[in-house]
């Protein structure tokens, strides 16, 4: 059986230049107008440039945006669940002529990541793009106050994409496009793949997560977030190292590939979950795990409010279809992991398994239960912690 279809039903259409065009438009760069961009902006841009946001041009239009808002479809019809945009400051904003073009430039590095023609600028509701997407306007959410402190004029308008951000060199093979792992699943001879989110090393429940969707998949896609997260979250390079550690030791060979993603949280619930699904048919995958509280944070959000939004989308809106799994814990009446669905037994037969309560015991030097973790997993993340403390 063939991989799904990209979203939108053509190929991958990623935006980055190679060989020659890659060289004059980097040229071209150094004389126009120069742009930095957020953190968010730059993950947003490298997707666009490996085809991970398939089969968008570039930036959003007003259009898009409130389409994207109030009805979850670009201004053309394609399902989309969260805007993809650039915001610049006023003064900026009248620097950028409609129908010229601008350089968007790593603020860290000064590294040229694209050119941008400009065809629109505009002015958003902040708060009515929060209350749509993330279901309230509280600062103290993080992917509200990610929109609330971005510049106040968006511009729009397709990009060339000249960069990958540094990620391939920082994070070597586990840094894939869509194209290679589709390539990969086609090597593998999987046609049925299912993406396991995650920002968090990988613990008792989410390897039973997996371990679930292998049953009825050819295999899994592990798929890390690579880009920023939120203060206390444990970075990148801990992650897959413990990952690893355990796909190796408690994994059949060959029922697991690790992939890393450049994307920011944005910490969108229901929503994120729904764009999670849309890039994860991009890179190939017909099916996504959606556990509970999925790219939640806080108590915004129900713990299975991800499962019901797939219940709501129009007909063809994505391929990739959600493997909706309930609450899992250990219980200790039942011997192993089990869920809400396998296991009969009450509160005070569980150990609940959360990623929260793993960093917090790890942080104050707790002993963690061996029902919670996996003890090659614990032991790189003790020395992550240990290293904090040095």
């Amino acid at each position: 059986m063939p991989l799904v279809n990209p979203h939108g039903g053509g190929d991958l259409f990623p935006l980055l230049l190679e060989g020659r065009p890659l060289a004059e438009e980097r040229a071209r760069a150094a004389t126009l107008p120069q742009v930095p961009v957020t953190s968010r902006e730059k993950g947003d841009i490298i997707m666009l440039g490996i085809g991970g946001f398939t089969p968008l041009e570039g930036f959003m239009s007003r259009a898009d945006w409130e389409g994207v808002c109030d009805g979850m479809r670009l201004a053309n019809g394609l399902f989309w669940p969260i805007p993809i945009t650039l915001s610049v400051d006023p003064s900026t904003a009248d620097r950028a002529r409609i129908g010229e073009d601008i350089a968007l430039v790593d603020p860290d590095s000064g590294e040229f990541l694209a050119t941008m023609k400009v065809t629109e600028k505009y002015a958003i509701d902040k708060m009515h793009e929060c209350a749509t997407v993330f279901k309230t306007t509280d600062r103290q959410h993080p992917g509200v106050r990610m929109v609330m402190e971005q510049a106040d004029v968006n511009l729009a308008g397709p990009i060339k994409v000249l960069s990958m951000g540094g990620f391939p060199e920082k994070y070597g093979a586990l840094f894939m496009t869509p194209a290679q792992t589709r390539a990969l699943f086609t090597s593998l001879g999987w046609s049925k793949i299912a993406a396991f989110q995650t920002r968090n090393p990988m613990h008792r429940s989410h390897e039973y997560l997996a371990k679930v969707a292998i049953e009825v998949c050819d295999g899994v896609l592990v798929h890390s977030l690579l880009g920023a997260l939120k203060p206390g979250d444990i970075p990148a390079e801990v992650r897959t190292r413990a990952i690893s550690a355990l796909a190796e030791r408690y994994f059949v060979e060959g029922t697991v590939v690790q992939a890393g993603y450049p994307l920011d949280m944005r910490y969108g619930g229901p929503r994120e979950a729904l764009l999670h699904a849309l890039f994860r048919q991009n890179y190939g995958c017909s099916h996504q795990i959606v556990g509970r509280d999925h790219a939640g944070v806080g108590s915004y959000y129900g713990p299975f409010d991800a499962h019901h939004i797939f219940d709501h989308l129009p007909k063809g809106a994505l391929e990739t279809q959600p493997l909706k799994l309930d609450l899992t814990f250990w219980c200790y009446q039942c011997g192993g992991m089990a869920s809400g669905r396998t296991c009969p037994h009450g509160d005070a037969d569980r150990l609940q398994v959360s990623g929260t309560q793993l960093r917090k015991w790890l942080a104050a030097g707790a002993d963690v239960p061996v029902e919670f973790s996996r003890p090659e997993v614990l032991a790189i993340l003790r020395e992550y912690y240990a290293g904090l403390d040095a």
